[in-house]
């Protein structure tokens, strides 16, 4: 299945797309506190549509490792404004909701996005899935294991390929049973992952491919490349391109990112070469 229906709009999978990273946390680990003001939210936003990303993913929790907990409450109310704003300026545009709690979700959607993203696939609220059915919109899901706060101790697996796959197979036939159509999944990158399984993963994602769902692949400024480069997310974009490449190489459908214009240029050189 490589098409999502999006507010009615079928988006075709099998050319792959760009999601714009938009975060609205004040400590996430590459841009957090940068988009504070109206004009600079806009303006950022603005920039990501015109390099050419389908979608924009918003969120307002920071889901880096050890990152501070913070209420429904505050989520919502750091959200919902900036939403408001977008889709005011923006009315066309596929925002996509970077949130595991299903009642922010739920808001989010009725207020005008049309995707989640739950890094918790549902195992931090158990009303998700039933609200994401109720909902219809696409519906992403993430693996791993625990909390972004414990997530880093739990990095233990019989077979790491393995794991993933069935993690993802019982999720799959959980949303299947409640009629969710639209799932794409991402491996999760960083999450409950050493530098050596990420890249295990990302050598192996291929694999992914009989699931038979849209792979996402959120690798964008990682630590498993500035750590593994001795250098800084600030100065990790280079190492993006590449490993978003390889990604691409193994069958990823959708690219999370912070850097879009570079992201396209990735996905069309590919393209092109693919051509011939």
């Amino acid at each position: 299945m490589k098409s999502i229906n999006c507010k009615g709009k079928l988006i075709d999978l099998t050319s792959p797309k760009v999601m714009g990273i938009l975060n609205l946390t004040p400590d996430s680990f590459y841009d957090g506190g940068k988009y504070k003001s109206e004009k600079d939210i806009l303006q950022q936003t603005e920039k990501m549509i015109l390099e050419g990303a389908t979608f924009i993913d918003v969120g307002a929790y920071s889901s880096r490792p050890g990152a501070i907990h913070i209420s429904e409450e505050e989520e919502l109310s750091r959200l919902l404004p900036v939403l408001k704003l977008i889709l005011q300026n923006f009315p066309n545009l596929l925002i996509s909701i970077d949130t595991f709690r299903s009642n922010v979700a739920k808001i989010a959607i009725e207020t005008g996005a049309c995707m989640i993203n739950d890094i918790s696939a549902g195992n931090l609220d158990d009303n998700m899935f039933k609200t994401i059915a109720s909902l219809q919109v696409p519906y992403i899901i993430m693996h791993m294991k625990g909390n972004p706060k414990n997530m880093q101790t739990n990095v233990d697996y019989n077979n790491l390929i393995n794991d993933i796959i069935y993690y993802f197979s019982k999720k799959i036939n959980e949303l299947r049973a409640l009629n969710i159509n639209d799932v794409i999944i991402d491996v999760g990158f960083g999450f409950s992952k050493t530098i050596d399984q990420n890249y295990e993963l990302l050598a192996n994602l291929n694999l992914f491919k009989s699931i038979e769902l849209p792979i996402l692949t959120g690798i964008s400024r990682k630590s498993m490349l500035y750590e593994f480069l001795n250098t800084t997310s600030n100065e990790a974009l280079n190492a993006t391109s590449i490993a978003n490449t390889i990604a691409l190489q193994q069958g990823t459908n959708i690219l999370r990112v912070h850097d879009v214009k570079e992201s396209i240029q990735t996905i069309k050189i590919l393209e092109k070469t693919n051509q011939n």
